[in-house]
C-alpha cells in the first residue's frame, strides 16, 4: 500500500494543482503584437491609476475635512478676539462694548 505525500491530502490543493497543470499551455496559443500589448498595458495602467486615485481620495477626505474645521475654528476664534477690541481699520470702539464716551462729547446731526 502506497501512501500519498502529506501535501496532496488537502482537496483544495489538489484542485488548484489540477487547474494549474491543465490550464498551463504547452506552446504559445496566439501572437500578441506590439500594438495590442501596448493597448493592454495602457488600459491596465489607467485602471490602476483610477483605483489608486479613488483610494487616495477616500483616505485623504477625512484629513481635509479635519483641516477645514480647524481653520474655520481658528478664524472664528480670531474674529471674536478682534471684535472684542477696537476696529482696526477705523480705530473706533466696537459698538457691542459699553461706551466710555461722555454724552456731551458726542454731537448729534440734528
Amino acid at each position: 500500500m502506497s501512501q500519498q505525500p502529506s501535501i496532496l491530502r488537502h482537496p483544495a490543493l489538489r484542485l488548484f494543482l489540477l487547474v494549474a497543470v491543465v490550464g498551463t499551455p504547452l506552446a504559445a496559443q496566439a501572437y500578441v503584437g506590439p500594438g495590442a500589448g501596448l493597448s493592454l498595458l495602457s488600459a491596465l495602467w489607467g485602471l490602476l491609476c483610477a483605483v489608486g486615485a479613488a483610494l487616495l481620495f477616500v483616505i485623504l477626505w477625512p484629513l481635509r475635512r479635519m483641516r477645514r474645521r480647524r481653520a474655520e475654528r481658528n478664524r472664528a476664534h480670531e474674529s471674536t478676539a478682534t471684535s472684542e477690541t477696537h476696529d482696526s481699520a477705523t480705530g473706533t470702539p466696537n459698538p457691542s462694548e459699553p461706551s466710555t464716551a461722555r454724552a456731551d462729547d458726542e454731537q448729534s446731526p440734528r
